[in-house]
C-alpha cells in the first residue's frame, strides 16, 4: 500500500512493512472497521504527500473544490458543506488566505458574514488539485478493475450511509 512511486515519492515513516497495522485483539469484533480506519489514516498521509508539493494541507483542497464548483460562500456554509467546526474551518480559511488562494469580501445580503472566494490565483492551483486527486484515484485502485472499481466504490457509498444513518440516529437520542 505505501508503496514507492515516482511521482508521490516515499511517504515519510512508512515503509512496505509497515503498511499493513496488525489488528489487535480488542478490535477483532470490528476487523472492516479497523480496515477503514488503517485505509484513511494511509489515504490522508498519502494526500498530504502529495498535497504539500503544491502548498496545501489535507482538508484545504476540499475547500477550494467547492468555492471552485460553487463560487463565494459564507464560512459558516462551508462549515455545514464540510461537516466541519467553526474552529478548523477558521484556520483553513486563514492559512488559505495567507497562501492568497481565498479572499474575504462583505456579503451584500448580510452585515455581519462575509463572503469566502476563490482569488485568481487558486485557478492555477486548481488544475494541480486535479492532478493530485487523480494520482490519488490511480494510486489507490492500481490493479483493480473498472467493475472492482465500481463494486468498491458502492461499498464504500453503502458503508457510509450505514454511518451517517447511525450518525443521526445517535443524534436525534441524545442532542447536546
Amino acid at each position: 500500500m505505501a508503496e514507492s512511486t515516482p511521482d508521490a515519492g516515499p511517504v515519510s515513516g512508512v515503509t512496505e512493512q509497515e503498511a499493513t497495522v496488525p489488528v489487535p485483539g480488542a478490535a477483532s469484533g470490528g476487523p472492516i472497521s479497523h480496515a477503514i480506519f488503517r485505509l484513511a489514516r494511509l489515504h490522508r498521509m498519502l494526500a498530504g504527500h502529495l498535497l504539500r508539493r503544491i502548498g496545501l494541507h489535507p482538508g484545504q483542497e476540499l475547500v477550494m473544490m467547492h468555492l471552485w464548483e460553487l463560487g463565494p460562500q459564507r464560512q459558516i456554509d462551508l462549515v455545514r458543506l464540510m461537516d466541519s467546526d467553526a474552529a478548523t474551518m477558521t484556520r483553513t480559511v486563514r492559512r488559505l488566505e495567507q497562501a492568497g488562494f481565498v479572499r474575504r469580501r462583505p456579503s451584500p445580503t448580510d452585515k455581519r458574514a462575509s463572503l469566502i472566494e476563490p482569488t485568481a490565483a487558486s485557478h492555477a492551483l486548481r488544475r494541480e488539485v486535479e492532478r493530485v486527486w487523480s494520482r490519488l484515484e490511480d494510486i489507490s485502485t492500481a490493479g483493480l478493475s473498472g467493475d472492482e472499481c465500481t463494486d468498491a466504490l458502492a461499498t464504500l457509498e453503502r458503508l457510509e450511509q450505514n454511518l451517517v444513518r447511525a450518525a443521526t440516529q445517535a443524534t436525534e437520542r441524545d442532542p447536546e
